[in-house]
């Protein structure tokens, strides 16, 4: 495209016009890139990575995900720039999801009219929580109120309001939406300069060469993988079978950090290289797809713990971390409503009791999700080596694993089964560092001006923990620094945190770290207050069914 074309000045209202007919616009600082929807399906990353970056100043995002060479190859699709500083809307992908849980409460609402004489169900939408509250103890004492009746009679003006917002509605809708406070009590200067001195921040930290990969690291990290798999096939040998089981999962636990690091391009920071050490890692040793990790990860990195949108916190039927997920919400990357129904509010009371138990059976859930997304062919349509790559690996690990070392291996099929579960459980504490860092902290999306540090340091906290102690956690005790900073390499995220610590204070953002032991407390603790608010739902459900009152006038 002409130069002359590119430096065209659009005004907002051209873009909004623009974004709700339906074009991929994304904001480059003022650069104003118009990405072609043929290109979204072959985008690396996914689709919905830049679908949910849609009317928005993605810059840091970016930066975050994207060497300097990707960046200057963007810039073709440059159509101008916008005129003024630019206000971020919420994106379409965003907007459809409200459209369809309308759609799904009118026809639930429906349905529930039309049984409910004959059944005794109370209409669901009765008993929604407006999660308006970040923090479940917030919002525990109004999960049933006074407003059920004025809900329910505003329900069908609810639904026709919201199934068509443009770009201007949902920016005026947000900026009535309640927030969290740092974001309230900031207005836009403030904001962009936070954005600012979080650039900066980046650019310290590629001054003193923290985005270099110290590769001798990996040298310790490959001693302790073969290791773990020389000792597993010794004790295996030997007919200790359950030993060897601890140490298959050792392996798996460890060969987790490397392969994290690949799907991050923070090793050899080459997007080939670093996918082939990744698909190869992951596939052929470990049986979980590289191409299924991205597609999900990514859009946790993008929109972390949003209910509606981060598939690492959407859990149900067995755990909630928000009372958000209580209103049936739809998915935006599972593509489906997450019904909070009868087995939900069955098990999400007792979630605090069942979250380590369920996480010892997390690797199984992930062959699923790997061979659906294979199978399924869900990856972009770029790189179309890599699927047939990771089929092949599927089945050589299936081979070794599955056929060589449990069935032919092992004499029985008792120590087969204890086997395979004992290697599975062991990774068990893999799981609880994925979630540690999430699942206590803030659901509630501000709105589409949050800058990147925010997002990031709202969402995810860190784990205190010795240098000596690196090894176990694998760089994942830093959760919060690795968000800020996707392909900053693991083994310097400890230098780099302490650079977030000096940031976040000098700006006036809470960078939260705890020690091991309060984390897992307050994970519990949060799991424990929302499966409270489940039993509330629950019960008071069960009391208005057994009176037979829901619809009188006692309710007005």
């Amino acid at each position: 495209m002409a130069s002359s074309a590119k430096d065209t000045v659009l005004s907002p209202e051209h873009i909004n016009k623009l974004i709700d007919e339906g074009v991929a616009i994304v904001l480059l600082d003022r650069k104003v890139l118009k990405v072609p929807n043929g290109f979204l399906k072959h985008h690396p990353g996914g689709d919905n990575v830049i679908k949910h970056m849609v009317g928005r100043n993605a810059q840091d995002e970016i930066d975050a995900f994207h060497p300097k060479s990707v960046k200057r190859e963007m810039l073709r699709y440059q159509v101008g720039i916008v005129a003024e500083k630019w206000v971020n809307v919420t994106p379409p992908i965003q907007r459809e999801q409200v459209a369809k849980e309308v759609k799904h409460a009118n026809e639930r609402a429906i349905r529930d009219a039309q049984h409910r004489t004959t059944t005794g169900e109370l209409p669901e939408f009765l008993i929604q929580d407006d999660s308006s509250s970040d923090s479940a103890s917030s919002s525990g004492a109004s999960v049933f109120d006074d407003s059920l009746l004025s809900r329910y009679r505003s329900h069908a003006s609810f639904a026709s309001s919201r199934t068509s917002l443009s770009s201007a509605d949902v920016s005026d809708a947000e900026d009535e939406k309640e927030g969290n406070g740092a974001e309230e009590s900031s207005d836009q200067k403030t904001l962009a300069e936070i954005t600012d001195s979080f650039r900066e921040l980046v650019a310290k930290l590629e001054g003193r060469g923290l985005y270099e990969t110290p590769y001798w690291a990996y040298a310790g990290d490959a001693f302790r993988v073969a290791l773990n798999f020389t000792i597993m096939l010794l004790f295996l040998r030997s007919g200790w079978y359950l030993t060897s089981a601890v140490f298959m999962g050792c392996f798996w636990h460890q060969l987790v950090f490397t392969a994290h690091d690949a799907g991050h391009r923070s090793i050899t920071h080459d997007l080939h290289w670093d996918s082939m050490i990744g698909m190869t890692l992951g596939n052929y040793l470990g049986g979980l797809s590289l191409g299924w990790w991205k597609r999900a990860h990514n859009i946790h990195h993008i929109v972390c713990n949003d209910p509606a949108h981060d598939p690492d916190i959407e859990h149900l039927p067995f755990m909630a971390i928000s009372p958000a997920l209580f209103q049936s919400l739809y998915s935006t990357h599972f593509d489906r409503i997450l019904p909070f129904d009868k087995f939900a509010q069955t098990m999400v009371p007792y979630q605090k009791y069942m979250y380590y138990p369920l996480l010892c059976f997390g690797r199984f859930n992930l062959y699923a999700l790997s061979l659906e997304f294979l199978v399924m062919d869900l990856g972009p349509k770029c790189n179309r080596w890599h699927r047939f790559y990771e089929l092949v690996g599927q089945a050589f690990f299936w081979y070794w694993f599955g056929y060589l070392l449990v069935y032919c291996s092992i004499p029985t099929w008792t120590l087969r089964v204890a086997f395979v579960l004992v290697s599975h459980c062991v990774t068990m504490p893999l799981h609880v560092q994925f979630t540690l860092s999430h699942f206590a902290m803030g659901t509630v999306t501000p709105g589409p001006n949050e800058p990147w540090a925010m997002q990031q340091l709202r969402t995810t906290m860190d784990v205190d923990c010795p240098a000596w102690m690196d090894w176990f956690h694998g760089g994942l005790q830093f959760q919060a620094v690795h968000h800020l900073f996707p392909s900053l390499p693991r083994h310097n995220l400890r230098q780099a945190s302490q650079e977030v610590k000096a940031w976040s204070k000098s700006v006036g953002i809470k960078y939260e770290i705890y020690g091991f032991q309060e984390c897992n407390g307050r994970v519990l603790s949060r799991l424990e207050e929302v499966g409270r608010q489940a039993r509330f739902f629950v019960e008071c459900q069960d009391k208005i069914l057994e009176k037979g009152d829901f619809m009188r006038g006692e309710w007005e």
